[in-house]
């Protein structure tokens, strides 16, 4: 089969210049400011240009500042689903606050669906938000989480649009891992009796796996090198290495013709007293069964 790779777009140079001008003047405010209040003045100011430009001669085109929506431009006027977890970190999330909220203004606009500028927006902030963000990482639109300080992605991963990244509990996307659309990663789970019973538990994907269309990893869960979850499918157990697993609840049915043996071997996570058996041999009896 034909190998088809990404294609190389880049705007017009005017564009890019001015595009390229606006990330590096807020990457530079955001680092110099870290503080709630002073990061809330700068996300107001640019969520007002954005949705409220001004044309020639001063004229705004948006709403007055103390309307409902003029007044919705300030991340202190509003409350976003994290803020209500008992769990959360507040002065580390405040500190996020107003980027997150940022971010999620950004894609409902009309810049959101500029995937050049979107690329490079999200990049940007996720220093600011995430635990850590590697290099030529992709993130498309609509793709929410819930702490952001619990989150690492690492290098060359890919997150297509409208995914969750539950990071309640923290959520780790190893180097070269793909994350298709709709699909959810979580890592707490709830009580069955008591609802308010809350355990959180790291989830780890990859490197190089492939969580596909709307399937779901459930917390704690580590998906191997090299391995897919199939579109749907859902994970309730440990994905083994180098294996296709689809299904709800999901089981291995196919260990990969070949094992990628060109890509960088990197040590997972340590192995838990129920991953003695190596990988390929844990496949072929899951495979069996």
């Amino acid at each position: 089969m034909p190998r088809f790779v990404y294609r190389e777009l880049t705007p017009p140079p005017v564009v890019k210049a001015r595009l390229e001008q606006w990330l590096q003047h807020l990457d530079q405010r955001f680092t110099q400011h870290t503080s709630y209040e002073k990061r809330s003045e700068i996300v107001r100011d640019e969520l007002k240009q954005i949705y409220s430009p001004h044309v020639d001669g001063g004229f705004s085109l948006g709403p007055a500042a103390d309307s409902l929506l003029g007044l919705s431009f300030d991340p202190r006027n509003i409350t976003l689903e994290p803020e209500y977890y008992g769990d959360i970190d507040v002065p580390r999330y405040n500190e996020r606050k107003p980027l997150i909220y940022f971010w999620q203004m950004f894609d409902r606009s009309p810049l959101g669906l500029n995937h050049w500028l979107g690329f490079r927006f999200r990049a940007m902030l996720g220093r600011h938000i995430f635990k850590h963000i590697g290099e030529n990482v992709k993130i498309f639109h609509n793709v929410e989480f819930s702490f952001g300080y619990n989150l690492v992605i690492e290098d060359d991963c890919t997150v297509h649009k409208n995914v969750l990244l539950d990071d309640r509990g923290g959520i780790v996307l190893r180097r070269g891992t793909s994350v298709s659309d709709y699909a959810n990663i979580y890592s707490h789970t709830h009580d069955i009796h008591e609802q308010a019973d809350v355990t959180n538990k790291e989830t780890v994907i990859g490197p190089y796996a492939r969580i596909t269309y709307h399937a779901t990893v459930l917390a704690g869960m580590h998906i191997g090198e090299d391995a897919m979850l199939g579109a749907m499918g859902v994970a309730t157990k440990d994905v083994t290495p180098h294996v296709v697993s689809v299904g709800i609840p999901a089981k291995v049915v196919r260990i990969k013709d070949r094992w990628h043996s060109s890509l960088p071997t990197e040590a997972a996570r340590p192995a838990r007293s129920s991953r003695r058996t190596p990988p390929r041999a844990m496949a072929e009896q899951e495979v069996r069964i």
